[in-house]
């Protein structure tokens, strides 16, 4: 039973400040609107669909009390629409398009499956979780924090400072060129206030003026974390390494961003009753996860690759959330990975990382370039604290 991929669309991402474009609006309206946008877009009535299912990472304050199916009843679908809100931490908007990939085509229905993050109202780790708040649990799961985890990548894997600053000005030069040039224009639904005005069309995220000197001037960002018993715990962790590489600094690490997004997935028998005509089928997608490390990608790329029967160089393009700049350069050593064929428009480093409604939203990023270039099969991966990580796999059924 297979799955398509009707449309996507994505808000744009706002800066996670309280002076950022999308900071006056409430979450639960942000993704009322992608929820209207992909219905205008697809053309169908929500009684039609079977389910929605959104990624959340920071369910508290205006995030909280299941706000998928919070947002389905603000945007005026009818109550008789369910709806869900997952946590897979950075991977909980793919993971929710995979969930509805599988209920789709089990069901041989269709369902609306998206993500959403407002960083500036809601704060990163704002709900005070056990895993990052309590150092007993942290302790005895050893949890280890994200930017820390990135460095420990880097020293295991020996990238320097330079390699991880170079990478982060491909993906800096990429998405400001890529914003230049329009690339995003197609999946991008223009935010309104409650008032109906336009208060953001285009990624405000995106740094045009960044050089190779200005990262190198950038102070390592957790240098000091590791000062404070950081260091002292990862080399008990791993009694090999005599020291920990800080190499990250908010220029080659993912910027905190506002998002949301929102995909619309049905079976081959929806796609008939509905009248839909899809753009891509999902051909599979695979989970794994990693101890400490956010390399999880790594391996959840391999299973789905050979679920499918597929290779490295039968992917077109890969589209992964550039995490940290040594995740990202792991990822890309250990696969094999020709540049020339991932995050060609950049990817979180530049555009930011809203992290609930990231993996939803680089379907869409994914598709549009799938679809400017005439090319076949594309990759998302994505992977997060805990080295949770999902990956799924897409035909763009036009080329």
């Amino acid at each position: 039973m297979d799955a398509y991929i009707v449309d996507a669309v994505r808000s744009p991402r706002g800066v996670a400040k309280p002076t950022g474009a999308l900071a006056s609006v409430k979450p639960v309206h942000l993704l009322a609107q992608m929820l209207t946008a992909v219905q205008d877009r697809a053309g169908f009535d929500p009684e039609q669909i079977d389910d929605l299912i959104v990624g959340c990472v920071t369910q508290s304050g205006d995030q909280g009390a299941n706000i998928g199916k919070t947002a389905a009843l603000y945007a005026g679908w009818s109550p008789n629409v369910s709806g869900m809100t997952l946590n897979r931490f950075c991977a909980s908007g793919l993971t929710a398009v995979n969930l509805a990939a599988a209920q789709a085509a089990a069901n041989e229905g269709a369902v609306v499956a998206g993500g959403v993050e407002m960083m500036s109202r809601v704060p990163m780790f704002g709900d005070n979780g056990a895993l990052f708040t309590d150092k007993e649990v942290a302790k005895r799961t050893n949890f280890v924090h994200i930017g820390l985890s990135a460095d420990l990548v880097a020293t295991q894997h020996g990238f320097s400072r330079a390699q991880c600053d170079d990478y982060a000005f491909l993906s800096h030069s990429r998405a400001a060129a890529a914003k230049a040039e329009g690339r995003f224009s197609r999946s991008l639904a223009p935010v309104k206030s409650a008032e109906g005005a336009i208060v953001l069309e285009a990624d405000e995220t995106v740094r045009a003026d960044v050089t190779r000197e200005k990262l190198a001037a950038r102070d390592a960002a957790f240098l000091e974390a590791g000062a404070k018993g950081g260091d002292d715990r990862l080399r008990a962790l791993f009694p090999d390494l005599s020291e920990i590489r800080h190499v990250h600094h908010v220029g080659n690490s993912p910027q905190m961003a506002d998002g949301a997004a929102a995909v619309l997935v049905a079976s081959e028998k929806a796609l008939k009753d509905l009248g839909l005509k899809p753009r891509a089928r999902i051909l599979g997608w695979s989970e794994a996860c990693t101890a400490i490390t956010q390399t999880g990608a790594v391996e959840a790329t391999r299973k789905c690759l050979a679920r499918t029967g597929m290779k490295i160089e039968d992917i077109d393009l890969f589209e992964v959330r550039d995490s940290f700049a040594a995740v990202t350069l792991h990822y890309i050593h250990a696969l094999g990975i020709p540049l020339e064929r991932f995050n060609v428009n950049g990817s979180s480093i530049a555009l930011g990382h809203p992290m609930g409604a990231t993996g939803a939203m680089l379907v869409s990023t994914l598709l549009d370039e799938l679809e400017r270039r005439n090319a076949r099969y594309g990759l998302i991966g994505i992977a997060g604290a805990a080295g949770v990580a999902t990956v799924t796999l897409v035909e763009n059924l036009a080329a």
